[in-house]
């Protein structure tokens, strides 16, 4: 048998073992596929098919001291702003956050007092900059410099104060050269240690916005170390009014977290193990109990810990424009 016949005989055999594959892949609601790594590109999003609600505006800036680099999107309602300027939300992680927008959401923003959206994102064409944000969104410690990551030794932790610091005199003011905003009506979102960011900045900055959303908050981070951070919070708080949102996933917890070592697992479990499974809960309801805090604990149902990203999105995004004091 020649060469020519064995290749048109083995034909057949690598047809079926590839539709086997395919059929396989559809069994399982594609899988494979479902969660991309954090270093994929960023899926095209509503910013490239274009709005009839926002138009889009980019800038990129650098922290200072040769420090990260940061793509701001800024998406600015197509109605005219009102008196006192729009409403703003800050959103982290800017790069997957805008992805989770959709026209339908945009919409619904336009019926009731609109805000500009602006999404902080490293400046990657990834999804995320997974070190950068393990150094931004997570706490320093008292008495130390740069720590490591609980997770990851090979990231730096305990960039949270001048990452906070470098969103309100560099961000906000390039953002409000461009669009006029209520500085009393501005909210900020993350998601896990973007979660953990948005509670220190409202225990250790109360005044600095008036809504957090904080989703899948990484309160077991260092031995949950940002719960030291209530003490002295009810007085830091004197004299403001602000709301919370706190959200978890139904389903967190599990331990499906596709591009995850062996290794990394074992430690984030062991991590998670040392904090009570109602820590986020719990500490919603001590900081409810604070005399002008409004602070609620939603969970998502079935949702695990990477689709709580762009499900609290939306749904963030919404209950912050919900509220009768944003609307003007």
């Amino acid at each position: 048998m020649n060469e020519a016949t064995i290749m048109r005989a083995a034909r057949p055999v690598f047809v079926l073992v590839l539709l086997s594959a395919v059929f396989i892949l559809a069994l399982h609601g594609g899988a494979v596929f479902a969660q991309p790594r954090p270093e994929s590109a960023a899926i095209p999003n509503v910013v490239a098919r274009g709005s009839a609600h926002y138009t889009f505006d980019a800038v990129t800036l650098e922290a200072p001291g040769g420090g990260h680099r940061y793509r701001i999107q800024i998406a600015r309602p197509r109605q005219a702003a009102p008196e006192g300027g729009y409403p703003a939300i800050f959103l982290l992680d800017g790069n997957a956050a805008i992805a989770a927008l959709d026209e339908t959401l945009l919409g619904e923003l336009a019926e009731s007092g609109p805000p500009v959206i602006v999404a902080i994102g490293h400046d990657t064409p990834a999804r995320f900059d997974v070190a950068a944000r393990a150094y931004d969104y997570t706490p320093p410690l008292p008495g130390e410099a740069d720590g490591l990551d609980p997770l990851d030794p090979a990231r730096r932790n305990g960039g949270a104060a001048r990452f906070l610091d470098f969103i309100e005199k560099r961000i906000k003011p390039e953002v409000a050269a461009r669009v006029p905003l209520d500085p009393a009506r501005q909210g900020l979102w993350g998601h896990s240690y973007g979660g953990l960011f948005v509670l220190y900045t409202l225990l250790t900055h109360p005044g600095m916005f008036s809504a957090h959303a904080a989703a899948s908050p990484s309160l077991w981070w260092h031995d949950a170390h940002l719960l030291t951070l209530e003490a002295g919070f009810a007085q830091r708080f004197a004299g403001h009014r602000a709301r919370l949102l706190a959200l978890r996933g139904g389903a967190e917890g599990s331990k499906k977290r596709p591009g995850a070592s062996p290794a990394r697992l074992a430690r984030r479990e062991r991590a998670m193990a040392a904090l009570p499974a109602d820590a986020a809960s719990a500490l919603t309801a001590r900081l409810g109990a604070i005399p002008g805090l409004e602070a609620d604990y939603r969970e998502l149902p079935g949702l695990e810990h990477g689709p709580m990203l762009p499900a609290s999105v939306g749904h963030a995004l919404r209950w912050m424009t919900a509220n009768p004091a944003w609307r003007r």
